[in-house]
């Protein structure tokens, strides 16, 4: 008898679970949006991108995706998170950006890598990227209410790529490669920032740029 009785309870719990289950399938774009947006707030962002797979995978077409991508990617910057940001930035522009509405986007993800600079800022390629991207912000929205962002930012990586320079020279004047060290030297002199009243390196220097 209590056999059955245990069978039973334990269908009954399975019943309970499937039915839990099934209400998170086929909802209306808004409440995935809603559900994404609450769990965003609290601070749960993986709960979050679990949610905005749901909107994206019911809704392929929903307005409601543009916005989601750019505050689970600010939301991503904001807890340091700075790859998942990058990449909900790359989705909106590739997805849903015209080349007037892109300036926004394109301002978080520059913004992004710059601050994920304070702790990676050995990574050259995506220095040289991201001063690349800062530049081409310049040129194609000259106008933008983030300009002056993006060239403070392009100054300060500027000025990392300048001290990485003469950091690498250094280590191989310490291993007498002459030649590699002037190349490194020679490669400051092409920046416009070189002439900027720069103190010498300093273990934490790149770093103190980046805070």
């Amino acid at each position: 008898m209590l056999k059955y009785f245990a069978v039973g309870i334990f269908a009954l719990f399975l019943i309970g679970c499937s039915s839990k289950v099934d209400e998170e399938f086929n909802k209306p774009a808004l409440y995935w949006y809603q559900k994404l947006v609450f769990e965003a707030s609290k601070g749960d962002l993986e709960q979050a991108d679990n949610y905005f797979t749901s909107l994206q995978s019911e809704h392929i077409n929903s307005p409601f995706l543009s916005d989601a991508m750019i505050l689970l990617g600010t939301a991503h910057m904001n807890h340091e998170e700075y790859l998942l940001a990058n990449f909900y930035f790359d989705e909106y522009i590739k997805r849903f950006g015209d080349k007037k509405s892109l300036d926004y986007p394109k301002f978080l993800k520059i913004k992004a890598n710059f601050l994920s600079f304070k702790y990676k800022y050995r990574d050259q390629k995506l220095l040289d990227e991201s001063v690349e991207e800062a530049n081409g912000f310049i040129m194609e929205y000259p106008n933008s209410q983030f300009i002056l962002d993006v060239k403070t930012m392009l100054t300060k990586m500027v000025l990392a790529k300048i001290d990485l320079n003469y950091q690498i020279a250094s280590l191989y004047d310490r291993r007498d490669k002459i030649s590699a060290s002037e190349y490194y030297r020679n490669k400051n002199s092409s920046y416009w920032a070189k002439n900027l009243q720069y103190e010498e390196a300093r273990d934490s220097f790149i770093r103190e740029i980046f805070e």
